[in-house]
């Protein structure tokens, strides 16, 4: 196997972590980038660009990320409310006036970001198609009554998040948040990063597949192993029913889900350009920033802890972004982002200047910590309290 890339002084334990993901953990094709202080320290790439191909991972292969979109997504709400385009303690109500049904009119905005607007499950699931038309999904979340009360709990709002905030950035801004996304963030960093994958983007993107984990300690889980199996065997629960709400479930390698607009889990992206979108939350990336120190602190600032309803593990949850934690361990207590079930990671670590993306076509059954991810994040801890 290659290892393809370059490593700056002092983070060589990065690459050696990422050459043991391939020998000893299993992956197949996958790349990994770290930036610090808004500088590129680690690019490297291995393996195939498809999980059951042959033709090499090269420099730019993209692929699907998972829930590592919702970071972004999450950033959009963000960044229209630093400009004081939206109030994160109003009503989502006040913004789509249809939203308030159902007993949700007390549903703030930083309800849904938090993973509290209580409405992870849909009682008719949504098919592709109709998942993809946005203002048919958008009307199906507004009519669907809360399982609990608004902002009194929190469970993970797996598939319905892309709705809940897809349809407040439309209704605000007139915009799809896909377009917005490719408009304020990716065109002025230079992101390969898309929410809707363009038809002629379509040969950076590698398939992605279900893979087997070798004997190898996994993500760490503060729940027992038996309650959180029971829970997604179980097809009346709400773990099964959130991550249930397209159904069937979508083929991640067709493209018509890749071309739709679900920015809670279909977000396509380099590693790079997860690394580059987390350095520009806390920093300054070739001139550009995304986020003010104070809308940093905002992101990070805790608004779930405890046992999350739908993934039956405990969570912490900023605005947006999953915190360090038992479930999903970062850099530091500091640090925030968002993993992809299964394997794709993007966080950013202000007191350290870290930013690291990584993305892999191999998914495994992890949800929110994978072992390969995992690895890197603890090789990145190694160089910088070297």
């Amino acid at each position: 196997m290659d290892v393809n890339g370059t490593v700056a002084e002092g983070f060589e334990p990065v690459g050696e972590a990422f050459v043991r993901n391939f020998e000893v953990l299993g992956d197949r094709g996958a790349a990994v980038t770290v930036y610090r202080d808004g500088h590129k320290v680690v690019d490297l790439w291995a393996g195939t660009r498809d999980v059951d191909g042959t033709e090499p991972w090269r420099h730019g292969t993209a692929q699907i990320v998972r829930s590592a979109t919702k970071g972004v997504a999450a950033a959009v709400l963000l960044m229209l409310a630093q400009r004081g385009e939206l109030d994160l303690d109003a009503p989502v109500g006040r913004y789509w006036p249809e939203y308030k049904a159902a007993g949700k009119e007390r549903t703030l905005v930083r309800h849904v970001l938090a993973h509290r607007a209580g409405v992870p499950v849909l009682d008719r699931p949504l098919t592709l198609a109709e998942a993809a038309d946005p203002g048919l999904a958008a009307a199906t979340v507004a009519a669907q009554a809360p399982v609990w009360e608004p902002g009194a709990d929190h469970g993970y709002h797996a598939q319905t998040y892309s709705w809940l905030t897809g349809e407040l950035v439309r209704r605000v801004t007139g915009r799809s948040i896909g377009e917005w996304i490719a408009d304020e963030i990716a065109g002025p960093l230079g992101l390969d990063l898309w929410v809707g994958l363009p038809a002629a983007e379509t040969g950076r993107v590698g398939r992605v597949a279900q893979i087997e984990a070798p004997s190898a300690p996994g993500g760490l889980k503060t729940r027992p192993k038996r309650a959180v199996s029971e829970a997604y065997a179980d097809p009346d629960s709400l773990t099964r029913r959130a991550f249930a709400a397209i159904t069937p479930m979508p083929d991640e390698n067709d493209p018509a889900y890749r071309a739709a607009v679900l920015p809670a889990s279909n977000g396509i992206a380099t590693a790079e350009g997860l690394a580059r979108f987390y350095a520009a939350l806390i920093g300054e990336v070739d001139g550009v920033r995304l986020f003010t120190p104070d809308t940093v602190e905002l992101a990070r600032a805790e608004q779930s802890a405890g046992p999350d309803r739908v993934l039956v593990v405990n969570t912490r949850f900023g605005l947006g972004y999953m915190l360090h934690g038992t479930a999903s361990p970062l850099l530091s207590p500091g640090s925030f982002g968002h993993p992809g079930r299964g394997g794709a990671l993007g966080f950013a670590d202000p007191e350290s200047g870290i930013s690291l993306g990584y993305v892999t076509n191999g998914f495994r059954k992890s949800v929110t910590a994978d072992a390969r991810a995992q690895a890197l994040v603890r090789a990145v801890r190694t160089a910088i309290d070297a």
